[in-house]
């Protein structure tokens, strides 16, 4: 894990996504106090084979970027090429 490195730069972000054939994604979900929150997702095209992530939905990047920096969140990219979005603040 030590090798994981961390992108927040919107143009950063979009290139490793779009480098890898992948699509932002946004669902609405609700928490435990019924009130709505996005969640964020990203959709690669070999992930996508007969598979649907039940309430995603396409997006804009400059509607899943705006949700990202609103949840300050920013792509941990491992050495093997997984990805996850994690807090801002796990970056200290």
């Amino acid at each position: 894990m030590s090798n994981a490195h961390m992108l927040t730069r919107h143009r950063d972000i979009q290139n490793w996504v779009a480098g890898r054939r992948g699509m932002p994604a946004i669902a609405r979900v609700r928490n435990s106090f019924g009130e709505e929150q996005a969640q964020l997702r990203l959709t690669f095209s070999r992930n996508m084979e007969g598979r649907e992530d039940i309430g995603m939905s396409p997006c804009s990047w400059s509607a899943w970027l705006a949700e990202l920096d609103r949840q300050q969140l920013a792509l941990r990219i491992e050495p093997s090429g997984r990805c996850e979005l994690v807090s801002r603040a796990s970056m200290n």
